[in-house]
């Protein structure tokens, strides 16, 4: 056995030579970027995330754009505003693809769904989604009267805790969760019942395992994390509550394919349901029962997670800054009155609040680096060429912080979106929901339960630290959405 150790060595000095050759070879056709070690790249001093603030000081060494390597793939990050909005919105078609990670691939098996999908699927999948939306109340009196029905039950739920500490985010939660929840499966639920707990667990784990370690580790080194997934407990937690996820939505599926007839849909899977039947037989048609249990999975959890997590910190920054909290009630009690029933109208007439709200999205940048791109052909990012099929990763929080977009970036300033007169005003550098043609198709459902519960919940009480509590935890949990660690708050009726 003795003589066959000098010939392994061997052909293991070969392949890492090897390895190495080729990834040498690779650089010299992408933007610069930190040299990678052999099979993990940098991940390494990336501590194994991709963290948004990380790649922010990187470019400060690197430049705007460059490339990292998770493994064995490079990743070309953008960071900054002007590089941000050349891939999502400039050459926004150059970039219209996705990648599709390891960890995402067995999860989502062979269904395409909107989020991660591409080409001819994707532009099916959305189109019929949007229009769906629209037509089962996005943006009509339908959805608003949903969303003030669960403000109204909101209120309640924080007035019987008699002003005692407690976690808004399980409140939050439940409201937003049954406000989707009613629009793709046509009721709500429980917030007592254990599916309800497990659509809440199922949507939290699967956005939070994405900002972990083992999602790193996962996407780079597939073949030895699939087959540990058994001894793994994030990565087996995460697995658990996506297929029971899973198995609930396609449990709601089944129940209505029981009783369905074509006729007015009441909600998404009856409409989803309906373009089936419609497009039986048509050898372009993308809509199977596979992609739409992976379609209403998408909505759900991305409706749910980045809507509850925007709404939480924006609440905890009540609690940080009082005079804020006390100028957002100021406008509500001058503008409103306690009797009138909020819309999503509102927001024209009270500019104070609006900017507040949109400060907190900008200052927490809850979509944190966002999600991955890969080019469709070969193009370039400010002046540098790319290739076809480089994966792309515009860092969100990079446009969110850049300061010759926003006066004070390190700062919670509403004053971001007010001009002198103290009229709102958007910035283009604003984008929690991405922009171009990927922008999130759930950007005016968010908006308008984000806006319609903030306002109703600041009218209703003020909140404030439990007593003995010094201060709060600003630093967010990485994952698809930039979550702030678990708080208690007051809730005092006004």
């Amino acid at each position: 056995m003795e003589p066959l150790l000098p010939v392994l060595l061997g052909l293991v000095a070969v392949f890492v030579a090897w390895t190495f050759l080729k990834v040498q070879k690779a650089r010299r056709q992408l933007p610069p970027g930190p040299a990678p070690l052999p099979f993990i790249g940098n991940l390494l001093m990336l501590r194994f995330q991709l963290h948004h603030e990380t790649l922010l000081k990187m470019a400060s060494t690197y430049g705007n754009v460059y490339t990292l390597w998770v493994g064995h793939t490079p990743i070309v990050v953008l960071n900054g505003y002007q590089a941000v909005k050349e891939v999502l919105v400039t050459r926004s078609e150059d970039f219209a693809e996705r990648p599709i990670t390891s960890s995402l691939r067995d999860l989502i098996g062979n269904a395409d769904g909107i989020l991660f999908s591409s080409g001819h699927s994707w532009k099916q999948q959305r189109r019929f989604s949007l229009m769906t939306l629209r037509n089962l109340g996005l943006g009509k009196t339908i959805l608003e009267d949903s969303i003030r029905q669960e403000a109204s039950g909101l209120i309640e739920a924080f007035a019987q805790e008699n002003g005692k500490p407690i976690d808004p985010n399980s409140f939050l939660h439940a409201s937003i969760n049954n406000v989707i929840a009613s629009m793709l499966f046509g009721h709500s639920f429980c917030t007592k019942d254990d599916v309800f707990q497990d659509l809440v667990d199922g949507s939290k784990a699967m956005g939070e395992f994405n900002g972990t370690v083992w999602a790193r580790l996962y996407d780079a080194f597939p073949r030895i994390m699939k087959p540990l997934q058994p001894i793994l407990q994030r990565t087996l937690l995460a697995l658990i509550h996506w297929r029971k996820l899973k198995a609930l939505i396609a449990n709601e599926i089944w129940e209505h394919q029981k009783n369905w007839m074509p006729g007015e849909p009441r909600d998404f899977i009856d409409s989803y349901l309906a373009q089936v039947e419609k497009c039986k037989g048509d050898p372009t048609s993308t809509f199977t029962e596979t992609n739409m249990l992976q379609v209403i999975m998408e909505l759900f959890i991305a409706g749910s997670d980045t809507s509850t997590v925007a709404l939480s910190w924006a609440l905890l920054y009540m609690v940080e800054f009082p005079e804020i909290q006390e100028q957002v009630q100021k406008e509500l009690d001058t503008v409103l009155g306690p009797s009138h029933v909020i819309c999503y109208e509102d927001q024209k007439i009270l500019p104070f609040t609006n900017a507040v709200l949109h400060e907190t999205q900008r200052f927490s940048s809850l979509s944190a680096v966002g999600v991955m791109h890969k080019s469709t052909r070969d193009t370039s990012v400010m002046g540098m060429p790319l290739s076809k099929g480089v994966i792309i990763l515009p860092n969100i929080f990079s446009a969110h912080y850049d300061p010759e977009q926003w006066e004070t970036p390190r700062k919670f300033n509403p004053s971001h979106f007010l001009d002198k007169d103290g009229n709102f005003v958007n910035k283009n550098a604003f984008l929690p929901f991405s922009a171009g043609i990927r922008v999130c198709l759930g950007e005016k459902m968010a908006r308008t339960m984000l806006f319609i519960l903030f306002s109703s919940l600041l009218r209703a009480f003020r909140f404030q630290l439990p007593e003995g509590v010094k201060g709060i935890n600003r630093e967010g949990i990485l994952g698809h959405a930039m979550s702030p660690h678990p708080y208690k708050i007051c809730a005092i009726p006004r």
